[in-house]
């Protein structure tokens, strides 16, 4: 954790983590959902949405320490293991998107273009089960790299 927080690193993790989201928002089409959490406000489960909004900015995290983990025992030439659980965490959360029960994310937006509706609104808990598994494994990732 130490190496992710060390002067040069630290820039290249901001700017992932903030590329990360900002195409997590553009891909989801979060930002037309905006203005009708505010116009809708009374009826917005608040705390559904709150935690969305934390399991993503916890993915966007992941993203960016795994990404400069990766680099940084690339650079060191150690063998990485752990590197394909981070990518699949990052495209899994590029996936769900911002908040998976009111937005789209690349998969049904995939489905959409092949004729089948599709939407996290229909799990159990509405996408929010597929955004933890999401951060598990990018925690499991992070894990398995920082081991030594």
């Amino acid at each position: 954790m130490k190496e992710i927080f060390k002067k040069p690193y630290v820039y290249w993790f901001l700017g992932i983590f903030i590329f990360y989201l900002l195409l997590n928002v553009l891909i989801s089409g979060f930002y037309n959902t905006i203005p009708l959490i505010v116009v809708y406000a009374s009826t917005v489960n608040w705390f559904k949405l709150g935690l969305s909004l934390l399991l993503t900015l916890g993915i966007g995290f992941f993203v960016s320490a795994n990404s400069i983990l990766i680099y940084s025992k690339y650079k060191e030439r150690k063998k990485c293991k752990g590197e394909g659980v981070s990518i699949i965490g990052a495209v899994g959360g590029l996936i769900v998107g911002v908040c998976p029960l009111c937005v789209t994310g690349i998969f049904p937006l995939v489905l959409g273009f092949l004729g089948v509706g599709f939407s996290f609104g229909v799990l159990p808990f509405q996408g929010l089960e597929v955004q933890a598994l999401v951060l598990i494994a990018l925690i499991f990732g992070f894990r398995m790299l920082g081991v030594k």
